[in-house]
């Protein structure tokens, strides 16, 4: 797998009139899984959407190997970054194998169209991803797990060497959130994938992220590990939360527990 540099320099994101986004310098870790973490509205998802050029900067660059995205052919970008956005939705009456397959849309010419190679990456990402089972049934049926699978099948079918995943564990019950955040960090460990990912649970961010970035009002208070950056004054800061910071008893990580110490007598 090619190892891809993604970064930003000065980037100012907004909307019509609304900037959400200002004066942002980021380095995503090559190989490595970073998390995007803050409160709501902060920013996050914004950030995300220009690193995969789903959004024009205000001002600033996002560079793609020392490369600005807005210099590259929309082609070269999406054999070099997969995105997986928030809550996508599938064509109607798409199948499972038939929404995999478009990950290599990027890879089809008048003159080469589908081929043997095609097929084999296909078959390898539906394997990776456990959904080779459920090639036939149609994506609007399956369960919010198996659906998530789908997706990341596709992306990784894309072929990229960078994911940007944008909170791939919405509406997903507690299981599948760990079914599919496992599947994420094995994907980055046997294939030296760059992952980026927006999520909301800061103990689940501590315990996969090998990067974290923490963002508030547009802005990054801090980044780096976990176990370096989260800290009490940390979440505060970034949540408005009074907690406790212990090491998690599985994995050893930063565990935060909300609520104030209680006071001894």
């Amino acid at each position: 797998m090619t190892t891809h540099q993604l970064g930003a320099r000065a980037l100012t994101l907004g909307y019509d009139d609304r900037v959400v986004v200002r004066d942002l310098d980021v380095d995503v870790p090559a190989g490595k899984v970073t998390v995007v973490v803050g409160p709501n509205a902060c920013g996050k998802s914004t950030l995300l959407r220009a690193l995969g050029r789903l959004l024009k900067p205000v001002s600033g660059t996002v560079l793609l190997d020392g490369t600005a995205l807005t210099e590259l052919p929309t082609r070269e970008i999406a054999r070099r970054i997969g995105v997986l956005p928030q809550s996508p939705v599938p064509p109607e009456g798409i199948t499972v194998a038939d929404l995999v397959a478009r990950g290599r849309q990027p890879y089809q010419r008048w003159w080469q169209q589908w081929s043997g190679e095609d097929e084999e990456i296909v078959a390898d990402a539906m394997r990776r991803t456990d959904v080779v089972e459920l090639a036939d049934r149609y994506v609007d049926e399956l369960s919010g797990g198996q659906r998530q699978r789908v997706w990341i099948a596709m992306a990784l079918a894309q072929g990229t060497g960078i994911l940007l995943l944008d909170e791939p564990t919405t509406f997903l019950d507690i299981a599948h959130q760990v079914e599919v955040l496992d599947l994420i960090r094995e994907l980055n460990t046997r294939q030296d994938r760059t992952v980026v990912a927006v999520l909301h649970d800061l103990n689940q961010a501590c315990r996969y992220a090998d990067h974290l970035i923490a963002m508030r009002d547009g802005r990054i208070v801090a980044q780096g590990t976990p176990a370096d950056i989260v800290t009490v004054d940390l979440v505060r800061e970034v949540f408005g939360l009074a907690c406790v910071v212990i090491p998690c008893p599985v994995t050893g990580c930063p565990m935060i527990v909300p609520g104030e110490p209680r006071k001894l007598l």
